[in-house]
């Protein structure tokens, strides 16, 4: 495929294929896993992690900003600390499925802040969203008073998270496969 070329990745279970952007180098993705695992991490530190000097390193990180691969930094919060303590996803049927419909609803969704994941979907939901509040209360609230008064919306399932098994933000990005040595330890 122009503009894409293939990396062989490896991990602890198999090898695999990933197909790239040609932008995208090995030590692009050196950067990119250390960025997502510590956002704040100094520039002569993630320098250093990554096998270069400060000012390409640098470099590379403005140009992965500037193409959007970076998109944005955040800080995580942790809900229970905040009081957010009942995770629900909801899966909503409009009654129709139309363009004008579906762009309603999802303009909906953009506005409120509970609203934390939205998902168009297949099968028998046409969106599956995920909201974080503080009780049972405040779902209700945002249930009745909110979500059934979207218009278009035909149908409301909601199940409640009883624990996080896992959440995680960072990507599952290809690990470039270690280069091989010949006998005389000369790289191929």
């Amino acid at each position: 495929i122009p503009g894409l070329c293939s990396i062989i990745c490896c991990n602890a279970f198999n090898k695999r294929t990933f197909m790239l952007p040609e932008n995208i180098d090995p030590t692009d993705l050196r950067i990119l896993e250390r960025l997502q695992r510590d956002a704040r991490i100094s520039n002569v530190e993630l320098a250093e992690a990554v096998h270069l000097s400060p000012s390409p390193c640098l470099a590379r990180v403005r140009r992965l900003e500037a193409e959007g691969t970076i998109a944005r930094y955040v800080t995580l919060l942790d809900p229970l600390k905040l009081g957010l303590t009942v995770s629900v996803f909801v899966q909503v049927r409009l009654e129709k499925q139309i363009e004008s419909a579906l762009e309603r609803f999802e303009q909906a969704m953009r506005g409120r802040p509970e609203v934390m994941e939205g998902y168009l979907m297949t099968g028998d939901s046409d969106y599956l969203i995920r909201i974080v509040v503080p009780d049972v209360q405040a779902l209700e609230r945002f249930i009745v008073d909110f979500l059934s008064r979207v218009p278009g919306v035909g149908n409301i399932k909601s199940s409640f998270a009883l624990k996080q098994v896992k959440y995680q933000t960072a990507l599952p990005l290809p690990v470039p496969a270690p280069r091989r040595t010949t006998r005389k330890g000369h790289r191929k």
